[in-house]
Order: structure tokens, then C-alpha cells, then sequence
């Protein structure tokens, strides 16, 4: 591409971002005239017996309705795309009895480290904006002995989304009601028996999905029973040099951030063949073969391959020093990971 055609492109780019800060700026000041303030959604993050990564977004958010047993009403998808995010507000985070004071990025997001000296297990992190009530969340500290952990993918791993079609995905993510979203089949079983084989290993659900999809995700999880892990999403909209965050580079850049944080870790990674997660993962694997203890790929069904427009291409890996299994669901995939000796043998 020419040199002031990639110029000209950037320019385009950055006009849109600024286009869409102003425009959250105005929700923001429509939010505040009704009298709403700022919140915290705070998410599971994880850390060292140093350190904690601590994640979350600063938002004005609208009322949610709750059923007589405290449980949340019938919840349309487009509901978690109605609230404000608040760029570069000041965010109080108390960790261990220490308070610190961050800043969210321009889209509302806080992803941080910070100094803190925890025991390995979860912790309770609190964060609050503006003098507001605190939110709790917690944190999981891994101990310097843990030499196992789990990367996961959400959509269409964990959860039926078909997500790579974008009519599909956009049904999915806006239209349909989160109580009638779907789990794969034995995923939480399988999930459930690595941590209690592998006491004090780290759970990492790492999708593409974005952040304001965090919440119901959190409730999607917990709901099917699925252990409790750390959270890393995404925020769509235009960057400094992309109409669009890349999906692909957010999961190789958090993967390459775990095998420079956890040295010693070796992860098995699961997602599926409807995405590009066996490129992501291989090419991890071959950057990082000792940090990789297998590679899990679940197939999607044929309506389900159809409906997101084909499966990707899977690498053979016919060379590969790492173990890499396929199958249709959960179950198959132990039944895989025991065959490597991966999972114990029921």
C-alpha cells in the first residue's frame, strides 16, 4: 500500500475513534442529566504472589429489571450494548488492604497490575468510581509451584453461539435471551475435572467476545456450573490504526502475555474449528512448546458449521511434539486428553 494511501487510511481510522469518543461523551452527559452515575463491572482477574492483573470497565448502566427470587428478568442480548462506558475516569482499586488509584482507557476498560502480596487461591478485589459503592470481585493468585493451567475459548466452546457469521453472531449477541443461551455439551465436566485434578491451577476463558457481554457471560458460567476463572475480553470500535480490534491478535497477545508471566506453566489449550483458535494455538505452540501440555480443538456439528459458514482449515500436526486432540463435545475431548494422559483415566 502506498505510503500516503496507509496515511490517508490511519487518518480515516483516527477520525472515527474520536468520532465515537464524542459520541459517548454526549450518552454520558444524557446519563448524568437523569440523574445516573458511574458503576464498575469487575471481572475475575488473575496474578502472581506479587502481583494481580486487575480487569473491569467504568459504565453508566440502565436499570435491571430482577425476578421475586433475586434473579435477573428476561435479558435480550442488545440490553448489555445500552450502557455508557466513562473514558479515562479515575477508578479506586483495594487490594489486600491497600488502595490504589487507576485510570480506565478511552473505551471505560481497566486492565492493570498491581503490587500486592497474596496468598495462591482467590482473593477479594473491590474497585469504585467517583466516591460510589464498591464492587467486589475476585482475583486468583497462582502459586509459584503450579506447573498446570487452563486457556479456554467461550464462543462455540463453552457456549453455542456460532459466532463467525456475522447475521448469526449479531441474533445471537443482540436478540436472544441470555437464559436461552445453550452450553456444549460435558465442556463444564471436563473444565470442572482438570482443576480438581490439578489443584491450584489457573483457568483463563479468553475470547473475542466483547467486554460488555462480560456480565451475562459471568452469569452463563456460573449458571452451567462451570469453574471460575479469570475473564479476558475485548473492546470492539476503531483503534489508532484498525476500523475493527482484531480478534486473532487479542487472543495471540494475551497468550504470549501468560507464557512471559507463568514461565513454568504448561497450558492446555481449548477452543473450537469454527474460528481460527487451532492457527492461533499451533503457532503459540510452536513459539512457546514448553508452555503448551496439549492443544484441544472441539468440531463443531455440521448445522453448526454450516450456520457459521464452514469450519476453518486445521493444521495436520503430524510434526508437532505437542499432543493435539479433537471431538464433538466435553466428553469426547477427556476421553482425547486421557488417551495423552493429559486427564487421569476415570
Amino acid at each position: 500500500m502506498p505510503e500516503n494511501t496507509a496515511a490517508s487510511r490511519r487518518a480515516d481510522v483516527l477520525w472515527l475513534a474520536r468520532l465515537e469518543y464524542r459520541f459517548h461523551a454526549w450518552r454520558e452527559r444524557r446519563a448524568r442529566r437523569r440523574g445516573l452515575t458511574p458503576t464498575v463491572a469487575a471481572f475475575p482477574g488473575y496474578g502472581g504472589e506479587h502481583w494481580v492483573r486487575v480487569l473491569g470497565r467504568v459504565l453508566i448502566t440502565p436499570p435491571a429489571r430482577r425476578t421475586s427470587d433475586g434473579e435477573y428478568a428476561t435479558v435480550r442480548g442488545w440490553r448489555s450494548f445500552l450502557s455508557v462506558p466513562i473514558g479515562f475516569a479515575q477508578v479506586s482499586v483495594t487490594i489486600g488492604g491497600v488502595r490504589h488509584e487507576v485510570v480506565a482507557d478511552r473505551g471505560g476498560v481497566v486492565d492493570t497490575v498491581l503490587p500486592a502480596d497474596l496468598a495462591p487461591g482467590w482473593h477479594t478485589v473491590t474497585m469504585s468510581v467517583e466516591g460510589g459503592e464498591a464492587v467486589d470481585t475476585r482475583v486468583f493468585i497462582v502459586g509459584a509451584d503450579v506447573r498446570f493451567g487452563v486457556v479456554c475459548d467461550v464462543d462455540d466452546t463453552v457456549m453455542v453461539t456460532t459466532l463467525p457469521r456475522p447475521l448469526v453472531a449479531a441474533w445471537n449477541s443482540f436478540v436472544v435471551d441470555e437464559h436461552a443461551r445453550q452450553p456444549v455439551p460435558g465442556m463444564s465436566v471436563l473444565l470442572e475435572r482438570l482443576v480438581r485434578e490439578n489443584p491450584g491451577a489457573p483457568v483463563i476463558f479468553l475470547s473475542t467476545g466483547a467486554w460488555n457481554v462480560g456480565p451475562t457471560l459471568l452469569r452463563f458460567l456460573g449458571r452451567h456450573l462451570f469453574p471460575a476463572g479469570a475473564l479476558l475480553l475485548t473492546d470492539w470500535g476503531p483503534t489508532h490504526d484498525r476500523w475493527f480490534r482484531s480478534g486473532t491478535e487479542h487472543k495471540a497477545s494475551n497468550l504470549a502475555r501468560l507464557a512471559e508471566e507463568f514461565p513454568d506453566i504448561a497450558w492446555l489449550l481449548i477452543g473450537d474449528d469454527g474460528q481460527h483458535d487451532d492457527a492461533i494455538y499451533t503457532e503459540f505452540a510452536r513459539a512457546h512448546p514448553r508452555n503448551v501440555a496439549a492443544l484441544a480443538i472441539r468440531r463443531l456439528s455440521s448445522a453448526e458449521a454450516m450456520l457459521a459458514g464452514g469450519r476453518t482449515t486445521v493444521d495436520g500436526h503430524t510434526a508437532s511434539t505437542v499432543p493435539w486432540v479433537t471431538g464433538d463435545d466435553g466428553a469426547a475431548l477427556l476421553e482425547r486428553l486421557e488417551e495423552v494422559g493429559v486427564a487421569r483415566p476415570a
